[in-house]
């Protein structure tokens, strides 16, 4: 006989592996930064006040959550037994219908309404007035649920440790377990993109340029500034992915970052975000105020790209070559090396270049899946064309202000052979049009300097590049 009991199933961290109270006020800083500061007044009225406010601003999306699928499944083959399904949340009412309509099973929805927040002893009490003391099962995910679990005739408890079970164990016949996602570790790192911190070596090469690698004083002023500059990136990167969570759901490889797929809490990123961006500045102290002002500019136009700029055709392109760009002038600030024209236009062209490259391989991924449009960017597929055009142009521009480089008489004042320093026009020609080869046949990461650093062919043209400047001093 099948059980007809109803099942009382929480939202946040039980149905989902997020908070929806999070998720939304992202979502509102998103619409309007400025909403932050009305965020204190709303809480003088309570927490269900508060829910309300930012559910009353924003839309969400009830397909574009990460949804814990284990759960899903065994409520799925509940609900096929006939058994009576309930949504109940501390979340906003507007946010759980929301959720409940996407979802379509549940029989009906219990949740914050803007006076009472509906969590723990609230939501114990308006269990047991509508279904009675034992009169319900209840899945949830937190300690706070056991004050429900006491009057629930069993518990389901999901994405929690062995701990909460056996506390939930000596309140309610324990029925079914969902284990939490394992890995955090790994979610940490990725989430900080560790891996793309390789980029920030960019601020070394002022130092190359101008052959002053052996010292050691200088040196140390550029591994500071690459430090500085990995955390404030990584700060970055974290308020960059809690922003674009519902495009990021979308996107073919961007749904497995931390946050999108519900890997990584929202709490961590709220909290970490500030704290590296806190250790970025402190190192900065320890280097010439110039490389702060850098820092603080690159923390500005990395806000103004997350916030709009990378909606904007074309000037995301540009916003992304002048993030690149700006490491190498912020090394030159660091160290204090004057910053070569030739150096500044060379890297602005082939940055363009790559920037153009990490928008065609978006495209091209979405074009194999049939979609039209690139979502939260101004991109068409039918753009694909055009841009491939631009970005090879940009990358054979920086190759000519290579050669004319070469061509001045500020070479002679670093190489004692200057002619032989023109192989680097022939390796450069190669990497830059296979790279773009590459792009065209779909073979390119997101992230085409990620990519570089990955691939053998471009690490051996860097090689023979490195052998000819050998060479060339």
């Amino acid at each position: 006989m099948s059980d007809k009991t109803p099942l009382c199933v929480d939202l946040d961290g039980t149905l989902i592996h997020s908070d929806l109270l999070l998720e939304s006020f992202l979502l509102l800083l998103k619409r309007n930064p400025l909403y932050l500061l009305l965020v204190p007044f709303w809480l003088l009225g309570g927490k269900a006040r508060l829910k309300s406010e930012i559910a009353s601003r924003v839309a969400l999306n009830g397909a574009a959550l990460p949804y814990t699928k284990p759960l899903m499944t065994w409520l799925q083959a509940q609900k096929a037994g006939g058994r009576p399904l309930w949504l109940v949340t501390a979340s906003d009412h507007r946010l759980a219908q929301a959720v409940a309509d996407h979802v379509g099973w549940f029989d009906g929805v219990l949740a914050s309404d803007g006076r009472t927040n509906l969590s723990g002893s609230n939501k114990a009490a308006e269990l047991v007035r509508k279904f009675g003391d034992k009169g319900f099962d209840y899945a949830g995910n937190h300690r706070v649920d056991l004050k429900v679990w006491a009057h629930a005739r069993k518990a389901i408890v999901v994405n929690a440790g062995t701990g909460l079970v056996a506390a939930a164990g000596k309140l309610a016949q324990v029925d079914h377990v969902v284990p939490p996602l394992k890995g955090l570790f790994k979610s940490v790192t990725k989430a900080l993109r560790v891996h793309q911190w390789a980029k920030n070596a960019l601020v070394i090469v002022p130092l190359l340029a101008a052959h002053r690698l052996s010292e050691l004083p200088v040196l140390i002023d550029g591994v500071l500034a690459f430090l500085a500059f990995s955390l404030c990136a990584s700060s970055v990167y974290l308020l960059n992915d809690m922003l674009d969570l519902e495009a990021d759901r979308q996107h073919h490889t961007k749904c497995n970052r931390p946050f999108a797929a519900g890997r990584l809490s929202l709490v961590f990123g709220l909290v970490a975000a500030p704290l590296l961006l806190a250790s970025a500045l402190l190192i900065s102290w320890l280097l010439p105020i110039k490389f702060l002002l850098v820092l603080a500019v690159y923390y500005v136009a990395t806000l103004l790209y997350s916030f709009g700029l990378k909606k904007v055709v074309m000037v995301d392109v540009l916003a992304l070559a002048g993030l690149y760009t700006i490491r190498i002038v912020a090394g030159s600030a660091a160290m204090a090396i004057p910053l070569s024209f030739w150096l500044l236009m060379f890297a602005t062209f082939i940055f363009l270049s790559l920037a153009i490259v990490k928008r065609y391989a978006e495209l091209f991924a979405m074009r194999q899946q049939g979609k039209l449009k690139a979502k939260g960017r101004g991109y068409q597929v039918e753009d694909i064309s055009l841009l491939q055009s631009l970005g090879a142009a940009s990358g054979y521009l920086s190759i000519l202000v290579l050669a004319l480089y070469l061509n001045s008489p500020d070479i002679a004042k670093l190489y004692a052979q200057p002619k032989v320093a023109w192989g680097l026009v022939p390796i450069m020609l190669y990497w830059i049009s296979r790279i773009w080869m590459e792009t065209h046949r779909g073979n390119m990461h997101d992230d085409p300097l990620v990519y570089a650093l990955k691939d053998r062919i471009s690490l051996l043209t860097g090689l023979a590049a490195g052998v000819v400047l050998y060479f060339a001093t």
